[in-house]
């Protein structure tokens, strides 16, 4: 009978996506013809058009988007062309960075045991599908529409006026089209609230995560993109610097991390259970396949295929180079070995402190901030092993959270005008010089830490109420959470002590006949 409530859910839930099969196609209806491609150079900054080139833009396509911070819509003369190698480039970055999201998966399956490997790649692998239709129905146009300085408006719900036009965003003229930028976004939405369940594995519902996650993305992920990059953002117009992510990705996650894992509470563990990582090469492939993606992620934030994506590239492989090869000496000194799971961890931390930076800086700038957030990192994990107060199972909050905390201050402290125009804007004598720029640092910090704690907060008990606990059973974290929430096993033999019995034509697992799940409160 425990499954009535989860078919009445399941049940309200489609019954909720099909309401908006018809309002998909009436906005589609509605959407704009897209218009011819053209060639044309990269991206680059330029100045707010002015009030009589909105004027001008108004006479064309009454279904097109006209503000002071995004247009979709131009007089001829007025449009940047479409340049095919920026398109390129884009599209090759959009790919590498939804690869991420898979080597997510194997990154935090191997350090996870044999009988939950499944469960942890499914909470990666349901994030490219879950967000997605987020994103398309109003995650977007959450974070990118023109609207308040805290959130966008629904100029693009159901993508209605993201088309294959190019555009002008914040002040750049975009020579790729609106759609694949979008899709290039989408793909950070992915894998935003993916490395939070780094945090809580082998112990939550994996219903409870889909329904989590889905919230996440829309209560902090969108509000907290739409300062930072959208149309009119508010930490934008401060002068904030973020150039891939520190603080919309990184750092809200990585608070959020620290929030659930308090609330869901630690891993009920006997004495003699062995939590070892049941395969580090598995862990070591996916952040190869990190590492490679990241290229991606950095290098493609640039919009463009000229030298900036290029220096983002750069010192994007430097940091992390460098934060791997530290983190392996202060293992070296302090446990007198060096191991592979270290150096998996420090090239990570790397590649999360130099992502806010990566558009900014120098190499020898990437190399400072390489070499510094192994010892944050590391000493935030000893910190947590030795006062034991709360299981953050794969240490999120060390890497990401506090990681992508000290990106956030190097690039107030290294940020070079002669890397990226924009920062001179930033820090102009006239407006407080480096001092300006710091103070916007710090307030982007501040309102990450924010909306990640208070938003996670909120939504978890939402969806405790809804669940009736988002923890497992005792029995059911014992017996595995492949078994139990997807009644399959990664590995025939040496499933991690849980017992399974195989029935049918195919070798369908089913539980053993003992087994007894209880209901959880948590």
């Amino acid at each position: 009978m425990r499954l009535i409530p989860s078919l009445k859910r399941l049940t309200t839930l489609f019954g909720a996506a099909l309401a908006l099969l018809p309002l998909g196609a009436i906005v589609h209806a509605q959407a704009p013809a897209p218009t011819p491609a053209a060639t044309t150079p990269e991206a680059s900054p330029a100045p707010a058009p002015t009030a009589a080139a909105w004027d001008a833009a108004k006479q064309g396509d009454e279904n097109g988007l006209t503000s002071a911070d995004f247009t979709t819509k131009f007089e001829k003369a007025d449009a940047p062309e479409l340049s095919g190698g920026d398109t390129a480039w884009m599209l090759v970055s959009t790919a590498l960075v939804l690869f991420m999201t898979p080597g997510l998966a194997l990154f935090y399956a191997g350090m996870g045991r044999a009988k939950n490997v499944l469960n942890i790649l499914m909470q990666s692998f349901i994030a490219m599908s879950i967000v997605t239709v987020v994103w398309v129905v109003v995650g977007y146009s959450l974070a990118f529409a023109p609207g308040s300085d805290f959130i966008g408006g629904m100029d693009f719900m159901m993508l209605n006026k993201v088309g294959q036009t190019t555009f002008v965003w914040n002040g750049t003229k975009m020579a790729i089209p609106h759609q694949v930028f979008m899709c290039f976004q989408m793909m950070f939405a992915v894998i935003t609230p993916a490395l939070i369940s780094g945090a809580i594995v082998e112990r939550m519902k994996f219903s409870a995560y889909c329904v989590f996650i889905a919230l996440w993305s829309l209560v902090v992920y969108s509000p907290m993109a739409h300062m930072v990059w959208g149309a009119g953002g508010f930490l934008f117009k401060k002068g904030a610097l973020d150039f891939a992510g520190g603080t919309v990705i990184h750092m809200t996650s990585g608070f959020s991390a620290l929030v659930l894992a308090i609330l869901l509470g630690k891993r009920r563990l006997s004495a003699h259970e062995d939590t070892r990582p049941h395969s580090l090469p598995m862990t070591l492939i996916g952040t190869g396949i990190l590492w490679f993606g990241w290229f991606g992620f950095n290098g493609g934030s640039a919009g463009a295929s000229g030298g900036l994506a290029g220096s983002a590239f750069m010192v994007t492989h430097i940091a992390a180079a460098v934060a791997g090869l530290v983190w392996c000496l202060i293992e070296w000194v302090h446990v007198k070995q060096p191991t592979a799971l270290g150096f998996a961890s420090g090239a990570v931390a790397g590649l999360v402190a130099i992502t806010p930076a990566s558009g900014f800086v120098t190499a020898t700038s990437a190399i400072i901030i390489g070499a510094v957030v192994p010892f944050i990192s590391y000493g935030a994990i000893q910190l947590k092993n030795k006062l034991g107060k709360y299981d953050d199972t794969l240490d999120v909050f060390a890497v990401h959270g506090l990681g992508g905390t000290w990106g956030a201050i190097a690039t107030g402290i290294f940020a070079d005008e002669k890397v990226n125009s924009l920062v001179t804007a930033s820090i102009k004598p006239e407006d407080g010089g480096r001092g300006h720029l710091m103070t916007a640092q710090f307030l982007s910090i501040g309102l990450a830490i924010l909306f990640g704690v208070v938003g996670t907060f909120v939504i978890t008990m939402l969806v405790k109420v809804l669940f009736k606990g988002i923890a497992v059973s005792v029995n059911e974290e014992e017996a595995g959470l492949d078994l139990t929430q997807h009644g399959e096993t990664g590995y025939v033999y040496g499933n991690g002590g849980a017992e399974v019995s195989f029935s049918g034509g195919h070798g369908v697992p089913a539980m053993a006949p003992n087994f007894d799940p209880v209901e959880s409160t948590k």
